[in-house]
């Protein structure tokens, strides 16, 4: 083979080289843009069972909730004889009503009546995306505003867990006597770096999460900026109780004290010691009697537990 022909068959060689070296690097892209867009995909995919048991030992009466978030609500109002006060309570992302049971007991047993929904997209409620507070926002108002024309002489709490908790928050001032906030992220920004680093560690979620909050807008038409809770909870206008956990690594306690330094007074912070972001009643439940309980009959009834 001549020389010339050498080199021509080099270079033929050095363009396919590029050409593969082109389309693995695209293929790469496509694939690591394509993983984060699936677990987003993930994270607002409605959550819901189609058929919640009703406890058997509470005077459940079953509910619907017409709410702005443009879907109607499945609720369940449990009356109290003699009781002056009413509690809103509001599960966390991928929960239900039912995972809030114990709570209900609880609040019940102390005299208060108490509403449960099933925010949109969770459990019996319809939805066509979880928006991590931006439409459940309606839910937790549609509630209180339930729980107000249930009982119109009633005084009205909204007990909320993590993405409960930052609903009532966004859906704030709501005209109620208490707030409890529990395991509540400040921002939707931290929230999701710090569960990326958990799994992945800090360079991966430096990386991922810019591409992860970037979907909100094509797929929820929102933005990062519509999900502060710490820019609303100063307005919230009632007493508020921040509990969290001193382990918790989603919403870590520097960040629960972010969230308590921007609440109005009158305002209260409890940290559960050794807990992560978990149920807090199940993790210690003498705590959270002691903490929840108190607080929400001083400001409900002015009484202590």
């Amino acid at each position: 083979m001549s020389a010339t022909s050498e080199e021509s068959v080099s270079k033929r060689e050095r363009r396919v080289s590029r050409k593969r070296s082109l389309i693995a690097s695209g293929v790469m892209l496509c694939g690591l843009a394509l993983v984060p867009w699936m677990v987003g995909g993930s994270l607002v995919t409605p959550h819901n069972q189609t058929k919640l048991e009703v406890p058997q030992d509470l005077a459940v009466e079953p509910a619907t909730i017409s709410s702005q978030s443009g879907t109607s609500l499945a609720a369940w109002y449990i009356p109290a004889e003699a009781a002056t006060s009413t509690i809103v309570l509001v599960h966390p992302l991928h929960g239900s009503r039912s995972v809030m049971l114990d709570r209900a007991r609880i609040f019940h047993q102390s005299g208060h009546a108490v509403v449960m929904i099933d925010l949109q997209a969770h459990g019996e409620s319809p939805g066509e995306a979880i928006t991590m507070g931006h439409l459940e926002r309606h839910d937790v108002a549609a509630a209180v505003e339930f729980a107000r024309k249930r009982n119109p002489e009633h005084r009205i709490a909204v007990v909320g867990w993590s993405l409960g908790g930052a609903a009532a928050v966004l859906a704030s001032p709501l005209g109620i006597d208490a707030l409890v906030l529990e395991s509540v992220y400040p921002t939707i920004s931290q929230a999701v770096e710090n569960r990326i680093e958990m799994r992945l560690g800090s360079l991966a979620a430096a990386a991922a999460t810019p591409l992860l909050l970037w979907q909100l807008k094509p797929r929820l038409g929102i933005t990062r900026a519509d999900l502060r809770p710490i820019e609303k909870i100063g307005a919230v206008g009632c007493p508020v109780l921040i509990i969290s956990g001193n382990q918790d690594r989603r919403t870590t306690l520097e960040e629960t004290q972010a969230l308590f330094a921007a609440a109005a007074e009158p305002k209260k912070l409890a940290v559960i010691a050794g807990a992560g972001h978990c149920d807090l009643l199940a993790f210690r439940p003498e705590a959270y009697r002691r903490h929840v309980l108190e607080f929400l009959n001083r400001h409900l009834r002015g009484t202590f537990e």
